[in-house]
């Protein structure tokens, strides 16, 4: 990304795969952390500086990413153009509107390699959103984790757990949680990882002792249309039911949901604000179609 030297703006990060979600009629623009980098721009307005950190292709999918980012608002000075395929996941949906994945091997976005423009951008990075699925290769893995050492203490960063079989291991998310300050995941996938950290009880509780375990800022837990629960390193909870909506998709929903928490935690608001606007946004992602839709002005926090 191309900073002055102090930015006076948060600088946002998403960290990892860049991909199209195509469907039974159309290709969407997608992958967690882009959809996050683009709902974090498109809340934001001229609040924060927005930038993907990843890779596409040398091909037309790659070249239109490119495009679809710089149009939201995304900076795409530390994308790398590499001579692979850009990734692509054929998406199903069922009759509620719920999404599986079906994702292509050997794709830019598993080989991301380290790089000066990366460097730089993780030196004046304020918070950044990375998962497990980026890291499903060896060098992105590689990188993900280094970018993530190498941005400043007070930065937030997020685990977006991301469990999308068969592309994780107990490894990665064992060895993924220490690297973050603040973890995301939803309801299928909090038990499997309670089980990899060996632990038990409730969701509240579950949450409490992985902030704890961890030292946290905090721990989200997203379920569907039944909401979702936020717990801080101080102890305080938030749990909110879910906004009843007329379903499109549920395609980038919970990445909204993240962006919405991070900027809320940047800005300081109180944590039932932060939660507040968070099951809003994702709420309204959910009546759109794909993982990027643009964001309302009435949802925009600058």
């Amino acid at each position: 990304m191309s900073l002055p030297s102090t930015p006076a703006k948060p600088v946002i990060v998403g960290l990892g795969e860049i991909l199209w979600d195509v469907f039974p009629d159309r290709a969407t623009f997608g992958g967690a952390p882009a959809n996050f980098a683009c709902s974090a721009a498109g809340l934001a307005g001229s609040a924060a500086l927005v930038g993907m950190a990843g890779a596409v292709g040398d091909d037309e999918l790659g070249r239109r990413a490119l495009g679809e980012f710089t149009t939201r608002g995304v900076d795409v000075s530390a994308v790398a153009v590499l001579p692979r395929p850009t990734g692509r996941v054929d998406v199903t949906l069922d009759a509620a509107g719920h999404a599986s994945y079906r994702f292509a091997p050997d794709c830019a976005w598993d080989a991301v390699p380290w790089s000066g423009s990366l460097e730089r951008l993780a030196a004046e990075t304020s918070a950044v959103c990375f998962g497990t699925l980026g890291q499903r290769g060896k060098e992105s893995l590689a990188t993900i984790r280094r970018f993530v050492a190498a941005v400043p203490s007070p930065a937030l960063r997020i685990l977006d757990i991301n469990l999308r079989s068969p592309f994780w291991t107990p490894e990665i998310v064992r060895d993924s949680i220490p690297l973050a300050n603040v973890v995301k995941c939803n309801d299928d996938e909090l038990p499997v990882v309670a089980e990899i950290l060996g632990l038990s009880g409730s969701p509240e509780s579950l949450l409490s002792d992985l902030v704890a375990r961890h030292s946290l800022r905090l721990a989200a837990l997203t379920r569907g249309a039944k909401g979702s629960l936020l717990v801080t390193a101080d102890g305080r909870v938030s749990d909110l039911a879910g906004t009843p909506v007329d379903v499109v998709d549920t395609v980038g929903a919970g990445d909204a949901f993240t962006a919405a928490v991070t900027l809320g935690l940047l800005a300081g608001w109180p944590l039932e604000a932060i939660h507040a606007h968070a099951e809003r946004v994702s709420a309204f992602v959910c009546t759109q179609a794909g993982g990027t839709p643009p964001i309302p002005a009435e949802l925009r926090i600058g």
